[in-house]
């Protein structure tokens, strides 16, 4: 299967590149400083404000959001372009709306949700989490144990969930739970809405992460929604999470060709100019090796990744693949970053270049959304037929 863009996603991608190098690149020093003192790495208001400007003046807005809703309803290999340049920055910065969640919600919200929910975050206006894991059940979401139990038209959950992104800011979180009667590893899983302010639902923890990154930990105690808020079907939550992790997983597999690209760009640089012992690294074989084994991985990543990417556009099942992608392009970009630190010496390991804030990114990526061990479990499962 040919993977060429057409030309209008050619077009795109070249638009996304400039708007990289030219809005997010320039930050980079800002959230670097921020993060060498110990602060979040993120932007602020008074830098993303422009920045948003900027997306709605260039369309770089609600991409692959349907067109009902004022967005580009663009397929996933052009995405996988878009996400590709967006990774070649250590900027945190995605265009609105966050996809993932989306998509859930596109798969699962009544006529009443999408109005209240999906439109606004499809258009850019309304944030979003997610909360998934629990203390006890991190890469195996199937033994969650937070519960949901009907009360009346209301449902009153309990629990506890942790690792969750954004949750201060969000509007609304879309929280797993299980309802009561459920037996089976996925059976009885459930999906709510819980705005924010929602008594009962409240922050434990912020936890600090690598890479100035931060996570948090929820509360559920008699957690009281109505039945509105229930997303989907009564016990049908897994198979829409599923989908919404399959989305981001493929996302993260274009981030990490991204990355890799930048690590690659800035070692070929360094090395061609770089003289030790009377050679340029560039002309040492370690380099060399370095330089080519980068080369092809890229390529072999981008072509898994624009391969699930029009699997996915076809609507067929691409969730092995995309753990294949989360375990491949993790490692990738964990190796070519790694390379590149070592070329730049003591330089490399300093908070000054980007590259340690990649390195500490990936890391991190390489437990999220699922561990490499338990992709790599899934897809020996899946090849040897014993189970999806």
């Amino acid at each position: 299967m040919p993977f060429d863009l057409v030309e209008e996603h050619r077009m795109l991608r070249d638009v996304v590149a400039k708007f990289v190098d030219n809005e997010l690149m320039p930050l980079e020093k800002a959230v670097l400083d921020r993060e060498m003192s110990g602060g979040k790495v993120g932007l602020t208001e008074a830098e993303e404000a422009p920045i948003l400007k900027k997306c709605k003046d260039l369309g770089l807005w609600g991409l692959d959001a349907p067109e009902e809703f004022g967005g580009a309803n663009l397929p996933a290999v052009a995405l996988m372009a878009v996400n590709e340049e967006i990774g070649r920055t250590v900027v945190p910065f995605t265009f609105p709306p966050d996809s993932p969640n989306m998509h859930m919600l596109m798969a699962t919200a009544s006529p009443v949700q999408r109005r209240k929910y999906l439109e606004p975050y499809a258009r850019g206006e309304a944030k979003s989490a997610i909360a998934i894991s629990e203390p006890g059940a991190g890469g195996d979401p199937a033994g969650m144990i937070t519960r949901a139990v009907q009360d009346g038209d209301d449902w009153v959950i309990n629990g506890r969930k942790i690792w969750i992104s954004r949750v201060p800011s969000a509007d609304f979180t879309i929280a797993m739970a299980r309802v009561e009667g459920s037996s089976g590893r996925h059976s009885g899983i459930t999906a709510f809405i819980i705005d924010k302010g929602t008594k009962g639902f409240e922050i434990a923890r912020e936890i600090k992460m690598l890479g100035g990154q931060r996570t948090y930990e929820v509360v559920f105690d008699d957690c009281r929604v109505s039945g509105e808020q229930m997303l989907g079907r009564i016990g049908q939550g897994f198979a829409p999470m599923q989908l919404r992790l399959t989305v981001r997983r493929l996302q993260m597999g274009a981030w990490c060709i991204g990355m890799s690209r930048r690590a690659l760009d800035m070692m070929c640089e360094h090395a061609k100019q770089r003289v030790t012992f009377g050679a340029k690294l560039a002309d040492r074989q370690a380099i060399q090796w370095w330089v080519a084994e980068a080369a092809t991985k890229i390529h072999a990543c981008r072509l898994m990744v624009m391969d699930a990417a029009a699997k996915q556009d076809e609507g067929r099942d691409v969730r092995t693949e995309a753990s294949m992608i989360k375990v491949f392009a993790t490692e990738m970009a964990t190796e070519v970053i790694d390379h590149a630190m070592q070329t730049f010496g003591a330089m490399g390991v300093t908070k000054e270049l980007p590259l340690q804030l990649m390195a500490a990114k990936v890391r991190t990526m390489r437990v999220y959304e699922g561990p490499t061990e338990v992709h790599r479990m899934v897809i020996a499962r899946r090849v040897m037929g014993l189970g999806r």
